[in-house]
C-alpha cells in the first residue's frame, strides 16, 4: 500500500489503519460476535504482520482498556516505524464510559498516554466525542489543551473523532484532522469529507465496515470502494485481531483501490 498524506500535517499514513480496541477491551463494544482479548504473542504477531503488509497507522485510546499499555510494552521496531493515534475525553471504568473534556484533564491524559505508550510524542490526538461535538469545541478546554501540547512538541497534530456532521465541519475549521463515519449505509458525513478535502485537512474513516457487520469479500470490497471513492480520505481504520482478516483486508484494498 502506498502511503498517503494526512492532510497538511506532514504525516504519511497507510490507507488502512489498525484499530486496537480489541487488544484491551471486550466489554460494551459493538462488534457482532464476542471475542477473547489476545495474548501477548498474538498481539506482537499481528503488529508485525500489519507492518509487513504496509500498515503503519495504529489507532488506540485510554478508553480501550489495556490497549495503550500493551502497545507500550509490545510494539515492535523503532518508533518512527509507526504513526500512533490516541484520544482524549473518554474514560472506560467499571463497565461504562465517562467523559471529561477540561483543559487540565486533557493535558494529564496525554501525558499519561505518553508514559503508558513509552513514547516521547504522539503523532495525532483526537477528542473522543460523546456526541456533543459543538459544545465540546466551543465550551470545553480540550481544543486549547491540544494546541498547547502541539506547541510543546508532545503531539504532532490534533483533531476530533466526531459524532455529528456539524461537529465534523467545525473540526475541519479548527483542527488538523477529522475522524468521520463513512460507509454505504451512512452518508451524513460526506459533506465533512468534501470540506476537509477542500481545506487539505486529514481524514480518518471509522466504521467503514460497520464495526464488523459488513463481511465477506464482496461486501468488504464494495464498502472499501465506496469509502475510498470519497474525497479527501487519508485512511480507514479497521479493527481486527484475526490475522487472516487483516491479510484479506489488505488484499481486497489492493484489488479495489488503484
Amino acid at each position: 500500500m502506498k502511503l498517503r498524506p494526512l492532510g497538511s500535517t506532514g504525516i504519511m499514513v497507510s490507507p488502512l489503519g489498525l484499530g486496537t480496541v480489541k487488544f484491551g477491551r471486550n466489554e460494551q463494544v459493538k462488534y457482532p460476535e464476542p471475542f477473547e482479548i489476545p495474548d501477548d504473542a498474538a498481539v506482537v504477531g499481528l503488529l508485525e504482520q500489519a507492518s509487513d503488509l504496509g500498515i503503519n497507522l495504529l489507532d488506540t485510546a485510554p478508553a480501550y482498556g489495556s490497549s495503550q499499555s500493551r502497545l507500550g510494552q509490545l510494539l515492535p521496531g523503532p518508533r518512527d516505524r509507526w504513526v500512533v493515534v490516541s484520544k482524549v475525553g473518554e474514560f472506560f471504568e467499571n463497565g461504562e464510559s465517562r467523559f471529561d473534556f477540561t483543559f487540565d484533564t486533557t493535558i494529564q491524559v496525554v501525558e499519561h498516554s505518553l508514559r503508558t505508550l513509552n513514547m516521547d510524542y504522539l503523532d495525532l490526538v483526537l477528542i473522543h466525542s460523546d456526541g456533543n461535538d459543538l459544545a465540546i469545541l466551543e465550551q470545553e478546554g480540550a481544543l486549547d489543551a491540544l494546541q498547547a501540547l502541539k506547541e510543546r512538541g508532545l503531539i504532532r497534530a490534533h483533531g476530533m473523532s466526531s459524532k455529528t456532521p456539524e461537529g465534523g465541519m467545525r473540526t475541519v475549521q479548527e483542527m488538523d484532522v477529522v475522524m468521520a463515519t463513512c460507509n454505504p449505509d451512512y452518508l451524513d458525513d460526506i459533506p465533512v469529507l468534501e470540506m476537509a478535502a477542500s481545506a487539505n485537512k486529514g481524514v480518518l474513516i471509522k466504521k467503514g465496515l460497520q464495526s464488523g457487520h459488513i463481511t465477506g469479500p464482496e461486501g468488504v470490497a464494495s464498502a472499501m470502494d465506496f469509502v475510498f471513492s470519497q474525497p479527501g480520505v487519508s485512511s480507514m481504520i479497521v479493527g481486527t485481531i484475526n490475522p487472516q482478516h487483516l491479510e484479506d483486508n489488505v488484499k481486497i484494498f489492493d484489488s479495489v483501490v488503484k
